[in-house]
């Protein structure tokens, strides 16, 4: 089986202003894998020099209010990668578990593959929570706030 990855799937981990690749499973993912990920998890990454994927998701096993949206788990998940946080929720996997359709960036999403992104959701009965459109801007972060002395 092929496993259609991008030409320029990131080759290492991005920093605050880089970008990561998203993914969804293939049909060939290991069982204890996808057991893993769960079902209707955004799944964001990049590739390795040794031809492994290093991963990280969001399923919102929580149920958390501000989680209920792909496209909110997915930013979750690039923040935990872009600022290495520790977390239970990253693997190093072989590529034949996961396809490549989009980018994640600090400034939004791209999906390239929308109608591989929708069947996941589909199968994993999470299609309400599919994004609208190919391309989604993040707003950016308010400005801090200013300390006036008295």
């Amino acid at each position: 089986m092929t496993v259609l990855m991008g030409q320029d799937l990131p080759l290492e981990r991005p920093d605050a202003t880089g970008r990561a690749a998203l993914f969804v499973p293939t049909a060939a993912i290991k069982g204890d894998v996808l057991d893993a990920v769960r079902m209707g998890a955004a799944i964001v990454g990049y590739g390795n020099h040794d031809r492994t994927l290093t991963i990280y998701y969001e399923s919102n096993r929580f149920n958390e209010p501000n989680l209920v949206k792909w496209e909110q788990k997915a930013r979750k998940a690039f923040e935990r990668l872009a600022e290495n946080l520790p977390t239970v929720s990253k693997m190093i996997s072989k590529p034949d578990n996961f396809e490549q359709v989009g980018y994640i960036s600090n400034k939004g999403i791209l999906i390239r593959r929308m109608e591989k992104l929708r069947n996941w959701l589909e199968k994993s009965d999470a299609l309400d929570s599919a994004p609208a459109s190919e391309q989604i801007d993040f707003a950016p972060p308010p400005p801090p706030k200013k300390i006036v002395a008295e």
